[in-house]
């Protein structure tokens, strides 16, 4: 075994930031489509969506709770500076603790009086302007994709 393999291996430089992939994710979009109702989410620069842009295409099935509907993907990840427990509607947050994607349209089982409350503190993916009034027919166990457009 080489004499430097070690000492290279255990001063590993951090890797060099690319400011081309934020300028990249600031304006990306991905197309969430559940149970065959497509939703265009503008993505915002941040760790998590980095991540989960660059695993896309992911495909998942869908879980309700409350008027939220949540979903695995296989991205892993701990929290970032956008992560909260109060949410808006429209707004698309990763769940680190589960490795979750959730979206949410209205109140939560545990959500109070004029506010949306999270499971947990969730990161902040994106947000959608388009209609939801659809998600509220949306069954367990059908089908999500994500894509990037």
């Amino acid at each position: 075994m080489p004499t430097n393999y070690l000492r290279r291996s255990s001063k590993r430089a951090p890797p060099p930031s690319h400011p081309s992939t934020k300028r990249e994710t600031a304006c990306a979009s991905i197309e969430l489509t559940i149970a065959g109702i497509a939703l265009r989410v503008k993505v915002d620069a941040t760790p998590s969506a980095e991540r989960i842009l660059a695993a896309l295409p992911l495909y998942s099935n869908a879980e309700t709770w409350g008027d939220s509907i949540h979903f695995e993907i296989p991205v892993r990840g701990g929290r970032d500076r956008t992560a909260r427990i109060n949410a808006e509607v429209g707004s698309l947050y990763y769940w680190a603790e589960d490795e979750r994607l959730i979206l949410v349209y209205g109140p939560t089982p545990i959500s109070g009086n004029a506010e949306i409350r999270l499971p947990r503190p969730c990161n902040l993916i994106g947000r959608t302007s388009d209609d939801l009034s659809g998600l509220a027919k949306v069954h367990p166990g059908q089908k999500v994709t994500l894509k990037r457009i």
